[in-house]
């Protein structure tokens, strides 16, 4: 791949062998790319300061991490359901930890349900802990 790819978004710094697109650092630390300062989406992370990012999170990272937006992934956990419920009433988008804590003290009639489908889902998929003891 060469630093003047006119197909590549990203012509600034370049990711290697040894380092990570932004984009891929952010999935990695379960953050929404467009939240994080500018100086983090232009550049490569090292897996080594991927390492850094996790042990030591800056202040950033933290407020990211505590008030959002969260991706897509991280709001599915967050609300209990899958990727393909929010695709499915239109909620495929981030959302921050205080438009989730509202989805979850009033809950639509599809969320309720998406909640309760996948913890039977879970369910009906784990093995048997309690025969193993």
């Amino acid at each position: 791949m060469t630093e003047n790819n006119a197909n590549s978004e990203n012509t600034h710094v370049e990711p290697s062998g040894r380092a990570m697109k932004a984009a891929t650092a952010a999935k990695k630390l379960g953050i929404y790319l467009p939240a994080t300062p500018q100086e983090f989406q232009d550049s490569a992370v090292t897996h080594a300061g991927l390492r850094e990012l996790q042990n030591n999170p800056p202040q950033w990272l933290q407020d990211l991490r505590l008030e959002g937006p969260h991706p897509r992934p991280v709001v599915a956990q967050k609300l209990g359901v899958t990727i393909a419920a929010l695709k499915r009433n239109e909620l495929d988008k981030p959302l921050t930890t205080a438009e989730i804590k509202e989805l979850l003290t009033n809950q639509p009639e599809w969320l309720s349900a998406a909640r309760t489908q996948l913890a039977e889902q879970r369910l009906e998929g784990a093995p048997d802990e309690e025969s193993e003891d």
